[in-house]
């Protein structure tokens, strides 16, 4: 596996939140995560993500895993 400073992953968090009218502290209080946790996963700092935090994102945001992830491209070499 490559190292976790290499992760190509994208959270669209801003951007699901942005488009619902919704802040980072009311999604916090809809799905039962800390602010701090929310803020590490927003910024793209999150190592994981357990698959009962992520229903419960997509739940609130009403979105799919596919909305809130990406994978970015490699990097031609």
């Amino acid at each position: 596996m490559p190292p976790e400073e290499d992760h190509r992953v994208e959270v669209h968090l801003d951007k699901l939140l942005a488009d619902r009218g919704m802040s980072l502290t009311e999604l916090s209080a809809q799905v039962g995560i800390t602010l701090a946790n929310l803020s590490i996963l927003k910024n793209g700092r999150a190592r994981a993500i357990r698959f009962s935090t992520l229903t419960a994102l997509c739940e609130a945001l009403d979105c799919q895993p596919g909305d809130l992830l990406k994978i970015r491209p490699a990097p031609r070499r």
